[in-house]
């Protein structure tokens, strides 16, 4: 079975491309709109039985940022899921804090195919 990623961007334009790019690599995708509602999928998908090998969030997001939504996700039973961010944030310091909170990863907007999927392999072990 494939790897369920669950990725979370406030831009259907950077869901869209994202999600083409990693289900052409044979991942399966849950998109959310931001961390609030990426909470409410995680959620959802645990409530059917499946698992997420990876979470995928931007950080500047309304209603939930990625950081808010990286603390939430380590609170619950998706704490060791990994979970990389793709966002336009560059400064060291946003980079430092969503390391503290959680993330195994920080790649910049825009991504590159190839950057992306190397990054996703090394964070997605097989079970």
């Amino acid at each position: 079975m494939e790897k369920l990623i669950l990725f979370v961007d406030d831009s259907p334009t950077m869901r869209s491309s994202v999600s083409f790019c990693l289900r052409n690599a044979g991942y399966r995708v849950t998109e959310a709109e931001d961390g609030q509602d990426g909470l409410v999928k995680l959620q959802s998908i645990k409530d059917e039985g499946e698992s997420v090998a990876l979470i995928i969030t931007d950080i500047n997001m309304p209603k939930m940022d990625g950081i808010a939504f990286i603390l939430k996700v380590k609170e619950t039973d998706s704490k060791f899921v990994p979970i990389l961010v793709l966002t336009t944030e560059a400064e060291k310091s946003m980079i430092e804090k969503g390391r503290a909170a959680g993330a195994s990863g920080w790649l910049l907007k825009p991504f590159q195919s190839e950057q992306l999927l190397w990054a996703v392999k090394k964070v997605v072990w097989p079970k």
